[in-house]
């Protein structure tokens, strides 16, 4: 019973986590001679990040917001960052730090190098760092 309670309890903060993380999956755009930032809100309701399968979603689900954010934003007028590729890996970087979940710390792994998390502050699982 007590597992449930804390299941229970752990998915709002996981979904508060992964909501957080839309504040660090954005990037900034010019507009008219001045900065824009361009947030956009990641939902992770009903998935659990402690499964391999749902870390992999919730990924894919900031992948695409980082995509999005660091391109127009999907916004009539605003111009994209002068480096895509900068802007996207820090948004997806920041967001994957921030949700802080070692599951999706190793689905970032997998497609990015341990420089690369060390640069965004991702925590390493001890298995992979001897790698």
């Amino acid at each position: 019973m007590n597992t449930k309670a804390s299941i229970l309890s752990a998915k709002p903060v996981i979904c508060l986590a992964a909501l957080a993380a839309c504040a660090f999956a954005s990037g900034p755009v010019k507009a008219a001679g001045h900065e824009v930032t361009v947030k956009i809100s990641v939902r992770a309701e009903g998935l659990d990040l402690s499964r391999p399968a749902d870390a992999w979603e919730v990924y894919r689900r900031l992948s695409f917001a980082a995509r999005i954010a660091c391109g127009d934003g999907n916004r009539v007028g605003l111009q994209p960052p002068s480096s895509f590729v900068d802007c996207y890996e820090k948004a997806l970087g920041d967001a994957v730090r921030s949700v802080n979940r070692p599951q999706l710390n190793i689905v970032y792994l997998a497609t990015h190098t341990s420089r690369d998390a060390e640069t965004y502050g991702i925590e390493v699982p001890a298995r992979m760092a001897a790698k």
